[in-house]
């Protein structure tokens, strides 16, 4: 047996029998290689990352988690050979000086692994996995736990790395999942990850909004992008105002493509002037008008406080609060 054969042990025939490309199979098996050796990295913010990072004695990797989870330059002896071997041929090293850099990060939840962007997410194809995915998928799973209607069709908006339509497929195996994103890197990456999941039902695809969906759909979960950009990344920018434009508009789609007792459940953030939530009262307003029945609340009043000084938008906000909105159509 060869080293890259340990790497693939036979309890995994799903990677074996991959039909991806060269790359994509490789970022599989080496996904799969993270699971069987325990490995676990949480993803935290921006502002945490740079701080731990430069700390002294970080400059460079030390172990598997510093090269996969921190984004650190290694030199190749710090990593098993065999693994080295699969991020090679994954495409995902890149050179730095007499070493190499990662160009994904790989982070866990509850038990499973997302491959994503590495750190900084300066890419206009950034997949963003941080903080609010955390609060994103506790959101889905409270709601799920509560939920008395079967889920038959899902949509995930603006799915990123699928974290949110993997959480709806493990709990509802049968259920279709569509998990969707304007960002290819994002279909393919959520793709992958399903994969590593291990579920059937997630269907990763490429759509602005729902505009190359057809149908209805009895639960539409969605993080978008909340932040004014500059640099209009996409996994990022929100438009509108203060970044509330991509969330508005999945509140328009929801009104528009849910089934009767179909729920939105919508977690954002929004930028608070003089007290005023201008996403809380828009959304609503559009809401009420459909005859839903909706309920709002703050998970965090304050995230990204950085923003408050670093971003001209927010000149005038006293806070950036994560929220999450459900909305239900009345049968």
């Amino acid at each position: 047996m060869n080293a890259l054969e340990t790497v693939l042990p036979d309890r995994h025939p799903q990677a074996a029998a991959s039909s991806e490309s060269i790359q994509d199979a490789a970022l599989l098996r080496l996904g799969l290689a993270l699971k069987d050796r325990g490995y676990r990295y949480t993803a935290v913010t921006p502002a945490t990352h740079n701080l731990v990072n430069k700390r002294t004695g970080n400059e460079w990797a030390q172990q598997v988690e510093d090269v996969l989870g921190w984004s650190r330059p290694f030199n190749a002896d710090v990593l098993p050979a065999a693994l080295v071997a699969l991020m090679r041929e994954a495409g995902i090293l890149r050179e730095h000086g007499d070493g190499w850099r990662c160009r994904l990060r790989a982070s866990t939840l509850n038990d499973s692994l997302f491959f994503h962007s590495a750190y900084p997410t300066n890419d206009t194809d950034a997949v963003f996995f941080g903080p609010d995915t955390y609060r994103f998928v506790g959101a889905i799973d409270q709601y799920l736990a509560a939920r008395a209607e079967p889920v038959r069709r899902v949509a995930d908006i603006g799915c990123g790395a699928g974290p949110g339509a993997i959480a709806v497929a493990l709990r509802h195996p049968h259920a279709e999942v569509l998990a969707i994103d304007i960002n290819d890197q994002a279909v393919r990456l959520a793709r992958i990850n399903a994969k590593l999941a291990g579920t059937d039902n997630v269907h990763p695809m490429h759509s602005n909004l729902l505009d190359a969906v057809g149908g209805t759909f009895d639960l539409i979960i969605a993080n978008p992008p909340y932040m004014i950009d500059p640099a209009q990344r996409a996994y990022r920018h929100g438009g509108g105002a203060l970044g509330e434009g991509l969330s508005l508009s999945i509140v328009d789609v929801a009104v528009q493509r849910l089934s009767p007792h179909g729920t939105l459940l919508l977690y954002t953030g929004v930028a608070i002037e003089r007290g005023v939530d201008a996403f809380r009262v828009a959304a609503t307003k559009t809401l009420q008008a459909a005859g839903f029945e909706w309920h709002y609340r703050e998970t965090d009043p304050d995230v990204f406080s950085e923003e408050l000084v670093s971003n001209p938008a927010y000149s005038h906000a006293e806070r950036i609060a994560a929220v999450v909105l459900t909305a239900t159509r009345p049968g």
